[in-house]
């Protein structure tokens, strides 16, 4: 009875409500459909009571990281022994491979100022006249007690296997011993005492040398015929190519070498009052012996152009006369001032800018004899025939310079 008494007073209402059970019923309707509209929130249990699905679901849930990125490689830092500490590289790291890869192109050590000299003999020249190293590889430390200690520390030293060197290297029997160094400028360096004490009022001029091999040999009988310095025109090979270092044995470090000069530049780079002298094949006596001059002393010849063509066959300006010059035999007198010496390449000889500026200073041809029909002798030695012929007579004319003032003629 009691709950019929409840209910009673709530059905009373419903009935007098305006609207009626149809307005209630809609109004209950409504109020679900608001219910389903609503996004229902996923709820994750703990991860301790999911174990390895709750975490597997977590990880396909959160955006992908990117990997980190891999640790770099432990670098071995050990004593010389010599108050030296040098790196230990991992075996087969190509970053050092692809230094010295890159230290060995033209255009790299033009743009970047950089060369790569290889063995105990050149890095040591190099070191002791001032010449600034970067880094050095080595595969035994005992490369390193035969260096100067006091220069090395001023390098990065980073020890190699020797396999590395070796496929580095393009020697036969590598040493062992690379170094990348500053391009060394040569109003920078220490020259050899013996050097410049032995140094004669004579220069070379080098005319389009191409070969590496053969201006490496020039330069080095420069260096032992006791020149003051050598001047490379342009066209002539890159001096600090690693074929013309081979074959210089060291002649970088012993004189001053200006390369890459323009003909306008180089009365400029020559002191004054010197004469300027061609080293020639054409024989004065003519080929029957006669004793005048060949007619090829005058005859047009081609011009050479100031700029090497980069390739063989490519023309040359023509018709361009060359002017007259006195020729003699290389062993009779020609040093009785200062004097240079033009050394031209096998393949196209002496430039007609060669010409005119030994024309310009009074030189000579210089003519080495050969047996009528040989061709000309290969530039390196011509070069040493003629400047140690040079040598020979300045050394004469300074030891009777010495003689009359020792005994003075009353």
């Amino acid at each position: 009875m009691a709950a019929l008494g409840r209910l009673l007073p709530r059905m009373c209402g419903l009935l007098l409500r305006p609207g009626g059970p149809r307005e209630a019923a809609a109004a209950a309707g409504r109020r679900g459909v608001r219910a389903l509209r609503r996004r229902p929130v996923r709820v994750l249990p703990p991860r301790k009571e999911l174990g390895g699905a709750g975490e597997k679901q977590e990880k396909q849930l959160s955006p992908k990281k990117p990997p980190p990125p891999p640790p770099p490689p432990a670098v071995e830092r050990s004593s010389a022994g010599l108050g030296l500490w040098y790196e230990k590289a991992a075996p087969g790291d190509r970053r050092l491979g692809k230094v010295v890869t890159i230290a060995k192109s033209k255009k790299f050590r033009d743009h970047h100022g950089k060369v790569l000299l290889e063995g105990h003999r050149l890095i040591k020249d190099a070191l002791e006249a001032g010449a600034v190293p970067q880094t050095l590889f080595f595969s035994t430390v005992g490369h390193l007690k035969l260096l100067p200690e006091a220069k090395l520390k001023q390098a990065s030293l980073v020890k190699v296997k020797f396999e590395d060197i070796k496929s580095w290297s393009d020697l036969i029997t590598p040493q062992g011993l690379i170094g990348i160094f500053s391009k060394p400028d040569h109003a920078k360096m220490s020259y050899p005492a013996a050097q410049l004490t032995s140094s004669l009022p004579l220069l070379l001029i080098c005319d389009n040398i191409r070969d590496p091999g053969n201006l490496g040999t020039i330069l080095r009988s420069a260096a032992g015929a006791g020149c003051e310095k050598v001047l490379l025109t342009k066209g002539c090979v890159d001096p600090w190519e690693p074929k013309v270092l081979r074959a210089g044995m060291g002649a970088h470090f012993r004189l001053p070498i200006i390369a890459n000069l323009d003909w306008e530049s180089v009365p400029g780079n020559l002191p004054a009052g010197i004469q300027v002298c061609v080293a020639d094949n054409k024989d004065p006596r003519g080929a029957d012996g006669a004793g005048s001059a060949p007619d090829s002393l005058q005859a047009p010849v081609k011009s050479k152009p100031k700029a090497a063509p980069e390739h063989e066959h490519e023309e040359e300006e023509e018709g361009v006369c060359i002017p007259e010059l006195l020729a003699q035999y290389y062993y009779e007198s020609w040093t009785q001032t200062p004097v240079a010496v033009v050394i031209g390449g096998e393949t196209h000889g002496l430039s007609s800018d060669a010409l005119h500026l030994a024309a310009s200073t009074g030189g000579k041809r210089l003519v080495i004899p050969v047996v009528p029909g040989v061709d000309s002798l290969n530039s390196a030695i011509a070069a040493a025939i003629v400047l140690f012929e040079g040598k020979r007579q300045l050394l004469q004319r300074h030891k009777q310079e010495d003689e009359r003032q020792k005994f003075p003629v009353v």
